[in-house]
């Protein structure tokens, strides 16, 4: 029995599977080894009955996740995640690899992540490139869902919003000036509170003023990460994954054309590829 791990800051996606068919999946909160230490993570781990009754049984674990982009924090995720699964081999990778072995299997490719974080690389099939764009939720992430939080907060604390979307979001959220930038700035876990405001672009999505506010988003990552690593890998092939990527695909696309570039394939949870890549 295998399992397969596709982590994002703000959610795990857990699949287990027996002699290459699933059998089992759950999801859990992120767990990033630069946010979430070794007592958090047993934690959660030990509320999933699902992971419970299987942990004896799991021989293999492939994790994926964001933050373990060192060999000491991959390390330190492993050894974790050892004292829970105590029968299996763990192997822990970062999400940007996981997303390449899930867009592309063993082909070569550029790929983009657009989750809750952002990134991009090129892939040989094996190895990804080593890039500088891991600057995370404060200094980075353009295009990704927490990008689109501070977006929306931004404009929303600004009173720039259109008074129709400005109505809705404070509906639906309820929070006020003092509220919102003691979650930024104050509490814990940031980049989940940013992150979760997608779910106000995805059920707005044909509103005006969201799709600017998307495709502006998505213009500042082709800008960042994109384009860059086109210019050093002309001619290969262009592919997306994550939530964010896989909800707005048709105001992804429409920037892509704009720069004269066609996307090959977008893959919203890229958890399925990895768990039929990994079990055959």
């Amino acid at each position: 029995m295998i399992a397969v791990v596709y982590s994002g800051s703000k959610t795990a996606v857990w699949r287990i599977a027996r002699e290459g068919k699933a059998v089992a999946e759950c999801s859990m909160p992120g767990i990033n080894p630069c946010f979430v230490d070794q007592k958090t993570l047993l934690q959660q781990l030990n509320k999933k009955s699902i992971l419970i009754n299987h942990a004896e049984q799991i021989k293999r674990i492939y994790v994926f996740a964001a933050g373990a982009t060192s060999a000491d924090r991959k390390e330190e995720l492993a050894t974790s995640l050892g004292l829970f699964f105590k029968h299996s081999k763990i192997t822990v990778e970062n999400d940007l690899y996981g997303a390449a072995k899930a867009a592309c299997y063993n082909e070569k490719g550029i790929v983009g992540i657009l989750g809750s974080g952002a990134n991009c690389a090129f892939f040989d099939g094996n190895h990804l490139e080593e890039n500088n764009y891991g600057l995370g939720f404060i200094l980075g992430d353009e295009g990704s869902a927490n990008y689109l939080g501070k977006s929306i907060l931004r404009n929303f604390l600004q009173e720039k919003l259109p008074l129709d979307l400005e109505k809705k979001f404070s509906k639906k959220y309820d929070l006020s000036r003092t509220e919102i930038l003691e979650r930024v700035y104050k509490k814990t876990l940031a980049q989940q509170f940013l992150s979760s405001f997608l779910e106000f672009f995805i059920e707005h999505r044909s509103h005006e003023y969201i799709q600017q506010l998307i495709d502006s988003a998505f213009e500042d990552y082709f800008d960042t990460y994109l384009l860059p690593t086109i210019k050093v890998y002309p001619g290969v092939q262009i592919h997306f994954v994550g939530i964010v990527a896989g909800n707005f695909q048709d105001r992804l696309r429409l920037v892509a054309q704009k720069h004269g570039l066609e996307i090959t394939t977008i893959t919203k949870e890229p958890i399925y590829n990895l768990l039929n890549y990994y079990s055959n």
